[in-house]
């Protein structure tokens, strides 16, 4: 089970890390899921041990590469092109 230490966001609405990592194994979980595959059948379609797939599904811990083997397995490579595209604005006058 994912670690339950004290999390701001227990306590209002703001994402953490913790927030982060929870939701993510939620949609990883029921991605798995919607496709009718167990942790093995993940593992051997993905290429990542059954090991490191359960222990993602408890603790939220995973590297990049076995994350990323994961999602195209479960045709949802396309979602990390989206991961740091948003500028950062740091003055009203760059926010378009």
């Amino acid at each position: 089970m994912i670690d339950k230490r004290f999390d701001i966001s227990n306590f209002v609405d703001v994402i953490t890390e913790s927030s982060i990592v929870e939701s993510l194994v939620k949609r990883v979980k029921a991605r798995r899921k919607e496709a009718k595959l167990s942790q093995k059948e993940l593992a051997v379609r993905s290429a990542v041990s059954y090991a490191s797939i359960k222990r993602f599904e408890q603790s939220g811990e995973i590297s990049l590469s076995s994350l990323v083997k994961i999602a195209s397995a479960l045709d949802c490579l396309t979602d990390f092109d989206f991961l740091f595209k948003n500028k950062i604005i740091s003055n009203l006058k760059d926010y378009k």
